[in-house]
């Protein structure tokens, strides 16, 4: 199983792959479709990501130990942000989602080239996962 942080490599390395920001987001935009589509019972209140300027769901389970995240955003280039993230970590234990490192944010330049409420929305999608981590390791 990969680890947090090969799986940001991979991403750093994959947006390394485009010198262009429109570009980026065109990738970003076919990554968020390939997330698959969060089951309407999560789209709830206690699920959505305040702070965001879109609507964002997200929803996380336990099975066997480790921490799944479900997503959805209303907006294309958010569901491809929460994509990465739920790419990043879920399927990981709710210790190693915590204590994360998201050093890939800032690698692939996403904290710059987002607007300001795009970006408060990303640190609070970060901070929702991480509470999902630290929520279930008192469990």
């Amino acid at each position: 199983m990969q680890t947090i942080n090969s799986i940001q490599d991979e991403i750093i390395e994959d947006f390394s792959m485009y010198d262009d920001w429109n570009d980026k987001y065109e990738y970003l935009i076919e990554f968020g479709k390939s997330l698959g589509k969060l089951d309407e019972q999560y789209k709830t209140e206690e699920n959505r990501i305040h702070g965001c300027q879109s609507r964002v769901w997200l929803h996380g389970e336990i099975k066997d130990d480790k921490l799944f995240f479900y997503a959805d955003s209303d907006a294309i280039i958010t569901k491809g942000i929460v994509g990465l993230l739920v790419r990043v970590l879920s399927g990981h234990t709710p210790n190693e989602i915590a204590e994360s490192d998201l050093y890939f944010i800032e690698k692939i330049g996403l904290k710059d080239h987002l607007s300001p409420n795009r970006a408060n929305g990303l640190v609070a999608m970060v901070k929702k996962m991480k509470t999902y981590g630290i929520a279930f390791q008192a469990k």
